[in-house]
């Protein structure tokens, strides 16, 4: 039942730990149809981080533990349908839900109209927060620690005045962020085609913060695919980006400036992760580095 690519990956990127999950994941999957009434109806399938159980009329999801997935199924409980794939169960303590069934399909594969797609998606996401949920503004302490750390430590082009830059997003808006419910890791893959609506939100980390940093994270996906999807190169793809970011905080109804400087902060924080941990497939060699020259161009780009 469990495919063997997610092992495999599990176990590297877990360890013991993740061994000792993978051996009690059957067993936990066989319980939860059992309680929940379910008949598998598909071949399972699989994330980063978490199987997915088709089942008549729903999917089980489960996820190995980890404090990053603690609060989905309380952001699926808040929008309870609105823009996202609804909750019907949940187990906290096996990091398990059933949940309302979408298609395979994401808005990555998808070629017409894309941003404002999920610039009109995310709008329907963007509520007021209720109690409880984690505050993307307790990060903000550690990403400029890591962002002068990584600075000081790292070889890299960008300009001290960059930096800067990044930093001062931190202060200005990562510190005192908006009571709204937002997804946080907002991106095409982790938008669903579905029958009840034509796209859903899935793998929500549900934190209270500001709608814009969505945004961003939504467009620095973007550009990922448009310069290895359709191979735009910096200046070509800087002004693909500036225009989808207007298509998005048209769409949204988020203030542009606020989506721009939080690219800011993404562009270089990025430019720093990929030299220390590289990217998904591209963990060194030339490919690797095509990417963190087009990061450094953009992120310098940006700033002025």
């Amino acid at each position: 039942m469990i495919p063997e690519a997610f092992a495999q990956s599990t176990v590297a990127r877990e360890g013991d730990a993740g061994a000792a999950w993978l051996a009690e994941l059957p067993e936990i999957i066989e319980d939860l149809l059992a309680r929940w009434d379910c008949t598998v109806d598909g071949e399972v399938a699989y994330g980063q981080v978490g199987v997915v159980v088709p089942v008549r009329g729903a999917a089980l999801k489960v996820s190995f533990p980890h404090p990053g997935n603690d609060h989905e199924p309380d952001a699926f409980e808040v929008w309870d349908g609105r823009g996202a794939v609804k909750l019907y169960e949940r187990d906290d303590a096996r990091y398990a839900m059933l949940l309302e069934r979408a298609h395979p399909s994401t808005l990555f594969e998808y070629d017409e109209d894309v941003v404002t797609i999920a610039g009109v998606l995310h709008r329907q996401l963007t509520i007021p927060a209720p109690d409880g949920l984690p505050r993307l503004s307790a990060q903000a302490d550690g990403w400029a620690e890591a962002l002068r750390k990584d600075a000081a430590e790292l070889d890299h082009p960008l300009p001290a005045a960059v930096v800067d830059a990044a930093l001062a997003v931190v202060d200005d808006l990562g510190r005192n962020q908006p009571e709204i419910l937002i997804h946080g890791d907002f991106h095409p893959r982790n938008i669903l085609s579905a029958d009840r609506e034509p796209w859903l939100a899935i793998d929500p980390k549900g934190y209270v913060g500001d709608p814009a940093y969505d945004a961003a994270i939504f467009l620095r996906t973007r550009a990922y695919h448009l310069f290895v999807g359709e191979g735009l190169l910096a200046a070509d793809l800087l002004r693909q980006l500036r225009a989808e970011l207007g298509q998005f905080a048209e769409a949204s109804g988020i203030d542009p400036e606020r989506i721009n400087r939080w690219l800011q902060l993404i562009a270089v924080q990025s430019s720093f992760w990929g030299r220390r941990h590289g990217f998904g497939r591209a963990r060194g060699g030339s490919h690797l580095d095509q990417i963190l020259r087009l990061i450094d161009e953009l992120a310098i780009s940006w700033t002025d």
